[in-house]
């Protein structure tokens, strides 16, 4: 009889492989992002430049095009955290580590099979782009023009592009959270992938043109089209992308080093517990048994009767005494001391280590070498820090609301919390004003880094007003405005990671529509592209400026009494506080 011998390796690999594909099909974020990239594929494919210019919607370069631009916009950073970040961290988070080890299963088909599961479901979830490309081009659309429909057009770009781009980025992310056991990491190396990148293309690639190509991660394109044929409708559809052996040694070298990560990884790894460190254990010194304590049984009997001692007490009557919990000066008090815990919360977040040198690289990065006049120095400096601060500070909004609104329940505090008399307005206004309050302070560190600038560029002198009035009627109405709605939507869907994909998603869709024209002040609470420095230097434009802020921050208001409303405690019992 011959024994058939089973390679435990795949068969654990299969295992988890399947398992990370099964959990993931029980959570909310695959399906939101899979609804999401459909979405924007139809948008981009009856609304892009292709639509707007006249070319071939399903033209070779177009197609590539918009993989590219989903690949750079949606797809990098943070969606690829959503779903590679926390997929080691979740078992040890859940305490179901010891059971998953206990199993015969190593290391590598441990890791591998959670790399590869998750990164499976991104890719599908991915898919949805191309494929929703894919079968529009066989409806017919007015206005659009189309070639015939093809496929490997398709499919071919998206694996070479995005996959592979893709398969970098989570290797990273995956890697990170595994080994610092700490999602929040990997959400601080998705915000600073964007920097890291067009530093590393600006300082390094630019200065060896000859190898753009290969040290390119992302995307290894040869040329741009010139400025002077996005006209010419007949060129861009005659267009073919070649793919040369430059950008193929680029996709190698790419897959050698997430195989390079992934065997690190491996390596430092470790599935068994660690040993305790023996400072954390304390001698218990016992007495000797020979040690007798006595005591003499007279000495007892000798004192006074209890109440023979408390008659002999002088009696003094008590002043009556009442709780002030109620009225202005008690919600106060309580509000500061709610805000003030959340103050070092936040104090104590390791991602501030990160934020705060990121905040100062933004600011110095978005100023312009050169102003054209000399006295409005200060209004160009002051108004392109503040546009280059304004969708990272709602990405620090939205993630530090996230992480304020559902902390309690994810450290289990929750009923604690909510057993003491501060009210609901209590608890919520003050993670509300600890976000903004942390929000504030990296505007003063940009305010900071931008005077100091334009000292060291000799951009004198320094208009002070000129700071205020950009930070104040143009910058903060709008983080107000993304605090409350930030705040109402994760009280809305109680699901940070959830809450994260919805803000992204709106808040691409609105920045594409306010690049596109459509950037009314009705649903433009940032004010993005409505104003110049040249507003705020004459008193009539002011003092309109002024009027439609003050209706951004009305427009906050009710997203502040939405989650009020819904942030209420489960019981019937209200708290008067």
């Amino acid at each position: 009889m011959l024994a058939v011998v089973r390679n435990p390796f795949k068969t654990s690999f299969a295992a988890v492989f399947r398992t990370e594909v099964l959990l993931n099909s029980k959570r909310a974020a695959p399906y939101v992002l899979f609804i999401l990239f459909t979405a924007n594929s139809v948008f981009w494919f009856g609304w892009s430049a292709a639509a707007t210019f006249g070319w071939q919607v399903n033209s070779e370069y177009n197609i590539v095009r918009n993989l590219a631009g989903f690949s750079w916009v949606l797809g990098l950073p943070i969606f690829n955290a959503v779903i590679m970040g926390d997929a080691v961290t979740r078992d040890f988070r859940l305490g179901v580590d010891p059971l998953l080890f206990s199993k015969p299963v190593g290391r590598a088909s441990y890791l591998l099979g959670k790399f590869f599961g998750n990164f499976f479901v991104l890719v599908c979830c991915q898919s949805a782009f191309v494929v929703a490309m894919f079968v529009l081009q066989f409806v017919p659309f007015s206005g659009l023009s189309l070639r015939e429909p093809h496929v490997w057009l398709f499919f071919k770009p998206f694996f070479f592009f995005v996959v592979v781009s893709h398969l970098l980025l989570a290797a990273i992310y995956f890697t990170a959270g595994t080994l610092m056991r700490n999602t929040k990491i990997v959400y601080v190396v998705a915000v600073a992938f964007y920097p890291l990148y067009i530093s590393w293309m600006v300082f390094v690639v630019t200065q060896l043109p000859a190898w753009r190509v290969i040290l390119d991660p992302i995307h290894p394109l040869a040329k741009p089209l010139p400025d002077d044929k996005w006209t010419d409708v007949a060129f861009v559809n005659q267009i073919v992308i070649n793919y040369t052996t430059e950008m193929f040694v680029n996709r190698g070298i790419v897959i050698a080093i997430v195989l390079i990560i992934l065997a690190a990884l491996v390596s430092r790894f470790s599935i068994t517990l660690r040993t305790r460190q023996s400072n954390e254990f304390q001698t218990l010194s016992l007495a000797d048994p020979s040690e007798n304590v006595y005591y003499r049984r007279e000495v007892v009997s000798e004192l006074p009767p209890l109440s023979i001692a408390l008659a002999a007490k002088t009696h003094v009557a008590l002043p009556s005494t009442s709780l002030m919990n109620e009225g202005f000066r008690a919600t106060t008090r309580k509000l500061w001391a709610a805000l003030s815990i959340e103050w070092r919360v936040l104090r104590s977040e390791r991602t501030l280590i990160v934020f705060i040198p990121l905040t100062a690289l933004l600011s110095f990065l978005a100023l312009p070498f050169s102003t054209g006049a000399q006295e409005s120095a200060s209004y160009a400096f002051a108004a392109s820090a503040a546009n280059g601060l304004l969708l990272f500070l709602l990405g620090v909004i939205c993630f530090y609301t996230g992480e304020a609104m559902v902390r309690d329940r994810e450290l289990r505090v929750e009923p604690l919390l909510w057993s003491t008399s501060a009210s609901d307005a209590v608890l919520l206004f003050s993670k509300m004003s600890a976000t903004l309050g942390l929000a504030l302070f990296l505007v003063l560190i940009g305010i900071v880094t931008t005077i100091l600038t334009q000292l060291l560029r000799g951009q004198t002198p320094i208009d002070i007003w000129a700071y205020l009035a950009i930070y104040t009627l143009i910058l903060i109405p709008g983080l107000m405005f993304m605090t409350a709605a930030c705040t109402a939507l994760t009280t809305l869907l109680r699901e940070k990671y959830l809450a994260y994909v919805v803000v992204i998603a709106l808040s691409g869709g609105l920045l594409y529509l306010y690049r596109t024209g459509h950037n009314h002040w009705l649903y433009n609470p940032t004010f993005y592209g409505l104003w110049s420095p040249a507003n705020l230097q004459d008193s009539t434009n002011l003092m309109r400026l002024v009027a439609l802020r003050g209706y951004t921050v009305g427009l906050a208001l009710p997203f502040v009494l939405i989650a009020h409303l819904l942030f209420t405690r489960p019981r019937s019992r209200k708290h008067s506080g």
